[in-house]
């Protein structure tokens, strides 16, 4: 997930001259355009407010959500759900840090796999990581939104496609001051987090760390299957290594 910090203070671009991406961006307008028109935003007047917008939501997370405890049931609305979560975003913070990192690494990927195969690889791999997290925790019943399970496959295939790229990454510790490293470095350093993340993740509302891991290795494992060697080094300014997660709202 990205914390809260990074995603307050971080300033990011690609540097990548004559890049076209056209699914990338249709996803990243895809997932605002959803944001907005749903309650989470709390624009539409049609929700509501105070104990009705509330109310809109939790119903809204549960229609369009991965409710582990209802997803193995067999019910058509539900064997859906790991597809549609990936498009619901919990709130402004969870949207706009997912979306950041998708804009970051997203459009090299997609430009590594070409269009077609990328859609292909964002949803089945975003739906697989929330089936993974379901399956872990079959008795929860909390909704699980958010597109992380699919960017982490995206930054997984990155670390394999790019392991040189130069990632630009705002660290508190350091007072915030920009420094470079390379994928190699940034990306399994986010994964460490994670997996200690996952370790101490309580039950109840949350990040679905477990998501991000089980996607973050599924693009690696895809990437080193269907691609040769690694491709030549770039620079990438990104966000420091934590992006937001799926929402237990």
């Amino acid at each position: 997930m990205i914390s809260k910090w990074s995603a307050s203070i971080v300033r990011a671009g690609r540097s990548v001259r004559g890049s076209s991406a056209p699914v990338t961006y249709s996803l990243i307008a895809l997932c605002c355009a959803v944001f907005l028109a749903g309650p989470a935003s709390g624009l539409s007047p049609a929700y509501g407010t105070g104990d009705d917008l509330l109310a809109a939501q939790r119903a809204y997370f549960r229609r369009w959500g991965v409710i582990p405890a209802e997803l193995f049931e067999g019910s058509a609305g539900s064997a859906l759900t790991p597809a549609t979560a990936l498009f619901v975003h919990g709130s402004w913070v969870h949207l706009l840090g997912n979306m950041l990192f998708l804009y970051v690494f997203g459009a090299m990927t997609e430009e590594r796999m070409g269009r077609v195969q990328f859609i292909l690889f964002y949803v089945g791999c975003g739906s697989l990581a929330l089936l993974g997290y379901a399956a872990v925790n079959a008795d929860s019943e909390q909704s699980l939104v958010g597109a992380s399970g699919a960017i982490s496959a995206v930054l997984g295939a990155f670390l394999y496609l790019f392991p040189r790229a130069r990632v630009t990454s705002l660290l508190p510790f350091l007072f915030f001051l920009p420094v470079r490293f390379p994928a190699w470095i940034v990306l399994p350093f986010w994964a460490a987090l994670q997996w200690l993340a996952a370790g101490r993740a309580s039950d109840g509302p949350g990040v679905a760390y477990l998501a991000h891991l089980v996607g973050f290795g599924l693009g690696f494992g895809y990437a080193s299957v269907r691609y040769g060697r690694p491709t030549s080094p770039t620079r990438v300014k990104a966000p420091a290594p934590a992006p937001e997660g799926e929402n237990q709202p």
